[in-house]
């Protein structure tokens, strides 16, 4: 930041300086022809992974498998402030506990790294010099103070918030003097012009006349971060992304990501946008909801393939929704073009069905179910240990006789170890206080009986 700002003078001319229209090139509706698939999943690790990431990351993986492509993880850390502990290792364990590893992430490596969005400034800079020399960013001085009260003013108004573009006309002298005041301005982009109309893949046609609802957004931060709008299209450009999937609450924010396109002179990617997930009544899925945390899931016992199942069995990209598809199946089946702008409704009242389902399929793969048989023998151990009278109840031929002849009660395979079934593996101790008792329960109804 330090650098492009010393830089600043000797690049930035307003505006109003060109005596002409910003020169910006149409935006393209799509990638070359024959061009690699290449898609990725950008999630913020400001928290854990939860259902809606999984199925927007899912349809990333499914699209790109299904055209021999790549998926790629990037974690967009850019504000610094929200960041939690664990969260990026998260994501990655539970897309790999998943059964859909990135093929290039900040963990494997890859040839478009780093995958951080933190370790990739030079880049943001870089891309904020040529709009400031082109004359389609601007440096902005603003307080913090004075943007609060221009968006009180607003909502006193029953007006929308937005930036009144005050520093868009400063001209260089007068850059210059504050610059000497404030040498980390905020840099800002130049809307202008009638943005682009696109064909969303899902959405169909779309065009947002963002310069006329909203004021130029800030794409560098004083502190030298990016917005998300500068960041993903950089980096979306530099890791050669053929096609962005991601949810439809961004579907606005596209034609303000083609006119930075345009104004770089890069090739968009093709569009689609998901429509979101939601509860079944209707209501957003929420991060409160500790229950819609991938580890509470993989904790809890349900397979992987159940909860893919039901993520995509609830909304729409295929022929017929049907239950008890695998991953292979998935990606086989999917078709982006059956994807359809109505939200998914999620019933996790039926997860534990549908678990059982694939549950049943792993017991008649033997491969599979060996493992399971080793699983359960854990869960035996973990739960009952010293309780164990006879270890033989640990053999291999007999907790796989257990599976087989309980697979259709049960949904998880924590319910062998449940209390309901805990005389599968321990036999019932009785005290002597319990004996007595028994005994003397025992002498009444014999005396009783027999006169």
């Amino acid at each position: 930041m330090a650098v492009l700002l010393k830089r600043l003078l000797h690049t930035w001319r307003p505006p109003a300086a060109l005596g002409r229209p910003l020169g910006r090139r149409e935006a393209s509706l799509g990638t070359h022809a024959g061009a690699a698939v290449r898609v990725r999943f950008a999630p913020s690790p400001t928290g854990f992974l939860h259902l809606g990431g999984l199925r927007t990351a899912l349809y990333n993986y499914i699209f790109a498998k299904k055209h021999r492509g790549s998926f790629i993880l990037r974690l967009e850390d850019t504000d610094q402030t929200r960041l939690v502990p664990g969260a990026a290792e998260n994501i990655e364990d539970m897309l790999e506990w998943a059964g859909i590893p990135p093929d290039e992430s900040p963990r494997r490596g890859g040839p478009a790294g780093p995958y951080l969005q933190s370790q990739r400034l030079a880049l943001y800079a870089q891309a904020t010099e040529a709009l400031l020399k082109s004359g389609a960013a601007y440096p902005c001085f603003c307080s913090p103070q004075r943007l609060e009260l221009l968006k009180r003013e607003a909502i006193r108004n029953h007006q929308t918030p937005r930036y009144d573009n005050r520093c868009r006309s400063l001209s260089e002298a007068q850059v210059a003097q504050k610059l000497a005041k404030d040498p980390k301005p905020a840099i800002r982009f130049h809307l202008e012009g009638e943005a682009p109309a696109f064909q969303d893949l899902v959405y169909g046609w779309n065009r947002h006349e963002v310069a006329s609802v909203e004021g130029d957004p800030v794409i560098l931060k004083s502190d030298g971060f990016p917005t998300y709008h500068l960041a993903c299209v950089v980096d979306d450009h530099h890791m050669g992304i053929s096609h962005v999937l991601r949810g439809s609450e961004w579907l606005v924010s596209t034609s303000k990501h083609l006119l930075l396109y345009q104004a770089l002179g890069w090739q968009p990617p093709r569009f689609a946008h998901l429509p979101l997930l939601l509860n079944r009544d209707g209501s957003k899925l929420s991060k409160r909801q500790g229950d819609i945390f991938l580890e509470h899931f993989a904790a809890a016992g349900f397979l992987p393939d159940a909860l893919l199942d039901i993520i995509t069995s609830c909304g729409s990209g295929f022929a017929e929704n049907q239950m008890g598809r695998t991953l292979p199946e998935l990606i086989t089946q999917f078709d982006l073009t059956r994807l359809t702008c109505h939200s998914a409704l999620l019933d996790l009242e039926k997860l534990p069905e549908f678990n059982r389902l694939h549950l049943r399929r792993l017991v008649s793969d033997e491969t599979q179910r060996r493992q399971l048989v080793g699983k359960l023998q854990a869960l035996v151990e973990e739960a009952f240990g010293s309780q164990l009278q006879d270890r033989h109840v640990l053999d291999a031929a007999y907790v796989e006789r257990i599976i087989l002849l309980r697979q259709g009660h049960i949904c998880r395979l924590q319910d062998l170890v449940s209390p309901a079934h805990s005389y599968l593996w321990t036999r019932p101790a009785v005290g002597r206080a319990q004996l007595g008792a028994v005994s003397e329960k025992v002498d009444v109804i014999a005396k009783r009986v027999l006169g």
